[in-house]
């Protein structure tokens, strides 16, 4: 009892006394608490700012209209034109420019800007080499390059080497002496998480600018082949692309990359490449000027509720094998249409983004196991990785789900067979498809060619009809769609 009253005591006592502070000296506290974080701040900008440098690119053009630039979303857009911006405003690629002087047309030329950081060196008898990692974009088809550092001296310099499909490229400066900046884990980045952006938003060299790690994993955005976006509210514009993304430690954890806008200019949404995914292709570019990528030979799609349901699984857990390609490594290792990649390497598969990027910075000729379930059996096997060409890409579609019926079909005759690029009786060619009818919704078209039925093979519009009135009383049915050389789930619900 002496003890609980004991402790009441200092209770009260502690209480009067925080109670009973000066107003002054909370707000002394709070301050010197910003003050920190100020400090830290700071502190960043001046470890990474010396090895943060300005690019200025110069191609040379020969049409009447100033050529552009390819631009890192392609043709399109993925939110459409008015909302996905280059980083390089009015004067850089993807906006087609009027000729500036009264040169002849084979001297015209257009400049363009962005940042990089230099992520490395090659001390040599012959030669010094200072690497500098940007964004393909910034540096694809310049025939001039020049960077700028903090303290002024500017250096002349080529490409070392580029990747499109992740828009990582290095290039070099012949230098030595210059500070590399000191790369993080972004694996261990946490949503929330402090991050400072540096770069040269509209040619104001090392601007900084502060704010958190919105989101993680962004893979569906649709700018490059292999995605693995860090999103950043941190303010980002154009001539910030290829700036590094740094943690409160003074660590790189990303790339600068692109922007989500209706105006072209900052709207709190911002994306980076992880600094472990541009590492990993950096020193493939510096080591051999190209990157080697890993492959299986597969057509995956995400495994949404109504998929896992029919296949018999939860949903989230794996992503779903639509086609395995002939001859290819997953045929070789006994992958079949149908399976469910669960883990990769140990690790679970959730999403088709991760799955991708894990399996293309996977060694050629490696052997790496592979978790499935097939037909609710969990299995391991054994894949021997191939390399990535041209000719073993495939490309991978999402799956589309909808609700309700309503399509003509037809016996696939040799004649249609041959037209439509299948094999004469293995599936039916859909012939019509109802306008508001699920099959429309699902983004069915005339000419798919349907192979299957809940996973069963048809060969005639009659054992198509009967394999549907089968699924009469569940009221949705499982469909293996053809199309090309691309084949596709979907499930439609009435």
């Amino acid at each position: 009892m002496k003890t609980n009253l004991g402790m009441q005591f200092l209770v009260l006592l502690l209480w009067s006394i925080f109670t009973t502070l000066p107003a002054h000296a909370l707000e002394d506290s709070g301050i010197k608490n910003l003050r920190q974080t100020s400090k830290a701040f700071a502190a960043v900008a001046r470890e990474v700012s010396p090895s943060v440098v300005f690019i200025q690119v110069e191609v040379k053009v020969s049409d009447s209209t100033i050529t552009r630039f390819p631009s890192p979303f392609g043709d399109e857009l993925p939110f459409g034109d008015d909302l996905f911006k280059r980083f390089f405003g009015d004067q850089f690629p993807g906006i087609p420019q009027e000729p500036r002087s009264d040169k002849p047309r084979d001297e015209r030329r257009t400049r363009g800007e962005g940042s990089g950081f230099v992520f490395a060196s090659k001390d040599g008898i012959l030669s010094d080499k200072t690497y500098i990692l940007t964004n393909n974009h910034v540096v694809e088809n310049a025939d001039k390059i020049r960077v700028q550092f903090l303290d002024g001296h500017e250096y002349d310099a080529k490409v070392t080497g580029r990747d499109l499909q992740s828009d990582v490229a290095v290039i070099e400066i012949k230098a030595t002496g210059m500070p590399a900046v000191r790369l993080g884990n972004s694996s261990e980045l946490d949503v929330g998480e402090w991050v400072v952006a540096i770069g040269n938003p509209f040619g104001l060299s090392h601007t900084l600018t502060v704010g958190v790690v919105s989101a993680k994993g962004r893979t569906s955005i649709g700018i490059n082949d292999y995605e693995d976006f860090i999103q950043t509210d941190a303010a980002i514009n154009p001539g910030n692309s290829g700036g590094p993304l740094v943690n409160l430690n003074g660590e790189v954890v990303g790339i600068n990359t692109a922007i989500f806008s209706r105006s072209g200019g900052y709207m709190g949404v911002g994306f980076a490449i992880p600094i472990n995914l541009a590492k990993e292709i950096a020193n493939q570019l510096i080591e051999k000027g190209e990157v080697t990528r890993g492959y299986i030979g597969i057509t995956i799609q995400p495994l949404t509720t109504d998929l896992a349901e029919s296949f018999g699984v939860a949903q989230g857990k794996g992503i779903l094998i639509a086609q395995v390609s002939e001859d290819s490594p997953a045929e070789k290792a006994g992958l079949r249409q149908g399976d469910i990649i669960v883990a990769y390497r140990g690790k679970p598969v959730t999403d088709i983004g991760s799955f991708r990027n894990s399996v293309s910075l996977t060694q050629p000729d490696s052997r790496e196991e592979l978790t499935i379930l097939r037909d609710g059996k969990q299995k391991t096997l054994t894949v021997t990785i191939g390399k990535l060409t041209k000719d073993t890409m495939i490309t991978q579609k999402p799956a589309q789900s909808t609700e309700k019926l309503g399509l003509t079909v037809q016996t696939l005759t040799p004649q249609l067979a041959e037209q439509f690029g299948a094999k004469a009786g293995e599936g039916v060619v859909v012939t019509e498809v109802k306008p508001g009818s699920i099959a429309e919704m699902a983004g069915i078209q005339s000419g798919t060619v349907i192979v299957q039925v809940d996973r069963k093979p048809v060969k005639s519009a009659a054992e198509f009809k009967l394999e549907v009135e089968k699924s009469s009383s569940d009221k949705r049915v499982l469909l293996l769609l053809k199309k090309g050389e691309l084949q596709q789930y979907v499930v439609l619900s009435w």
